[in-house]
Parts: structure tokens; sequence; C-alpha cells
């Protein structure tokens, strides 16, 4: 294969070991981009609906009711391109404290969480960084698959994409001997006052660490928890309201054929457009997924105030579940203060609103879930 404008494939071993591996350019692409009709259009376009989701969510829904589970949804998507094969709601049922007959991998779900969590958290502090990238790695391979794969650490030898050997690999990333380099390019670009839009850069960002692969393993789900950290690092999101591993998972044909193509003939323009088209169709999809749960708060809230004499505590209840969808007794109990026998006369009051249902019954305990809210994010 030739050269690109993206980078060159280098023979590394010898003999029957020979391989070529791919060693991109430093960023930014060089020539620079070709800013065509469409791709000018996609920008303006992705720029328009990103900020009227950070907008919207301000206006019609405390930002906090849409974090926690839209943060549980990426993980889950974002997780299975990976090829985990727990669900959302063996997510849930795992942080319910259900723990019967759920699959092993659910704990890669939950990693995902502590590190997107753990970043976002320490962005207020430290700069988006090498630093802060090992940091999450670290997290998120922690006692799980590629729990041996040096955590935390950028590799020292050679890692491939596809295959069963080096040989029969779909993509091999460059030799340890660029790395350095090539990271260093990479935080530098991340810092650079280049005046790249914010959302192209994002984009070039996520492709470069991909083509890069630094570690032994979850160079995926890094790579996207990289577009999260990027676009809080420049505010384009004042809250974490807008995930992209939906549209990934659904595309991922031309996900993983867009990200071949940079090293195959050096397409950045086609990745970047197809990256702004999921910025743009994910940014809709989170903005009507608002104003449902504007709708929802609005319609049960009014049945919840119904409650009379027991308003107050029912009103903390419910406004809790946009935090945590499923509750038991017990958690009524340490809540609101309430003796056992209270605390489930409020919940039969729920289940009779119909806001409540049974989600498991255990022998000593049954855990309830504010379902109609659930369904918004298991799509």
């Amino acid at each position: 294969m030739k050269n690109n404008r993206a980078g060159k494939f280098i023979m590394e071993g010898i003999s029957d070991s020979a391989y070529k591996s791919f060693v991109p350019n430093f960023l930014p692409p060089s020539p620079p981009l070709n800013y065509d009709d469409e791709l000018i259009y996609l920008v303006s376009e992705a720029n328009r609906f990103i900020g009227r989701l950070d907008e919207i969510t301000d206006i019609l829904i405390a930002p906090n009711f849409f974090v926690y589970m839209y943060a549980r949804q990426e993980a889950t998507l974002s997780s299975q391109i990976e090829g985990t094969q727990a669900t959302f709601s063996d997510l849930i049922k795992k942080e319910a404290g259900i723990n019967d007959e759920l699959p092993d991998d659910v704990k890669e779900i939950e990693n995902y969480i502590n590190a997107l969590e753990y970043g976002l958290k320490r962005l207020e502090k430290l700069p988006l960084s090498l630093r802060l990238i090992r940091e999450i790695h670290s997290i998120l391979l922690k006692d799980v698959r590629g729990q041996h794969k040096c955590p935390g650490e950028f590799r020292k030898s050679q890692n491939w994409i596809g295959g069963h050997s080096i040989n029969t690999a779909s993509y091999i990333p460059p030799a340890p001997q660029y790395l350095n380099g090539l990271l260093d390019n990479f935080e530098k670009f991340l810092h650079a006052d280049d005046k790249t839009h914010p959302l192209i850069k994002t984009a070039l960002i996520h492709s470069q660490f991909e083509i890069i692969h630094p570690f032994l393993d979850g160079n995926g789900r890094i790579g996207r928890l990289l577009i999260n950290f990027y676009l809080a690092h420049k505010g384009i999101l004042s809250k974490p309201t807008m995930y992209i591993s939906k549209f990934f998972k659904k595309h991922r044909k031309q996900y993983y054929e867009y990200l071949n193509n940079i090293t195959v003939s050096g397409d950045f323009e086609r990745w970047i457009k197809f990256f702004l088209e999921g910025i743009i169709e994910m940014s809709k999809e989170a903005v009507n997924k608002a104003r449902k749960i504007k709708e929802l708060r609005e319609t049960h809230t009014v049945k919840v105030q119904s409650l009379l004499r027991i308003s107050e505590n029912a009103i903390k209840l419910y406004n809790n579940l946009f935090n945590k969808p499923t509750v038991a007794v017990g958690d009524v109990c340490n809540m609101l203060d309430l003796t056992y026998p209270n605390a489930k006369k409020m919940i039969d009051k729920f289940i009779d609103l119909g806001i409540l249902k049974l989600f498991v019954e255990r022998k000593r305990n049954k855990i309830y879930v504010y379902n109609d809210y659930l369904q918004l994010f298991s799509d």
C-alpha cells in the first residue's frame, strides 16, 4: 500500500515473522481538511443541535434527572460494541442489589460508568491529558477481562485488531517504539489553539486514538470516553447529556469502515462527516427524550401530590427515582426515616398510581421499579 496523508505502513520483523504496521502522521492532517459544502453544513447542524440540547435540558428538566440513566445507557452500548453480553436491564438489576444469574461481564459496564464519572470529576481540577487517560484505563480494566494487560500503562509490545494472530489481523497499529512521539503529539493536539472547530477536533481525537491503539486492551472504550471528556473539556455541553455509542453500535459496519479508510486512503473527511451525523442524530434523540421525561414528571408529580398528608415524603421518594429507578421498602425506610409498615404503604400507593411496579421478587425482599422512566432508556 502507498503512503497517504494519514501515515504510512512500515515493515516490522524479519522473514516469516514480518508484518506491516501502520504509523500515523502527527495531527493535524496535512494537507488540511477539505471543507466542502457537505462538511460545512454538517458542522453547522451538529453545532446547532448540540447547543439546543444543552439549552433545553436546563430548561425542561433538572439535568441530574437525565445524567444518571443516560450514562448507564452509554456504558452498556459502548461495552457491547466490544463484545460485552450484559444488557441495560442486567446493569439496573445489579445496581439494585440483584446478583442472581447475571452475566459476569456486567462488571465491565460498571467499570465504564466509574471511569466516566471519575474522568468528568477529575476534569474539574486536572486538564485532559495522557495522565488522566492512564488513570481512566486502570479503572476500566479493574477485575475484568484485560485486568492482566497492564491497566493504566501504555503498551510496550505489539498488538493487533481482528484475526487469531498478527498474520491474520485486519489492522496492526504502530509498533511500540513509535508510541512516545505519537502520544506526545496527541496530547499537544488536545490543547492546541489551532482554531479547529471543537466537534471536528473531537472526531480527529477519537480516530487518532483508535489508530494509535496505545493500550493492550480497552482502546475502543477509552476512545469513546475521550469523546465525552473532550466535549466537557471544551464546554460544548455543560452536563454529559449526549452520548454517541448508540449511533456507533447501530452503524457498526460504517464506524469501523470509515476509521479503517483513514489508514488505507487518508480519508479523514468521510469519517468526520459520519461522526457529525452521529452528533446530530444523538442530540435530536436526547432532546426528544428530555421532553418525554418532562411530560412524564409533570403527569406523575400531579398524581403524587394527590396523596395529601404524605405528599412531602412522596415527592422526595418520587424525585429520588430519577437518580435510581429501583427501590425496596428498606430503601424507603432509610430515605424517609419511616417504619417498615409505613414505607410499605407508600410503595403500595405508588403502585396504585401506576408509578412503581414489581421488578424482582426475592425471598426476603421485593424490588420495585419506575418502569415508565426505565423504558425511555431501554431502546
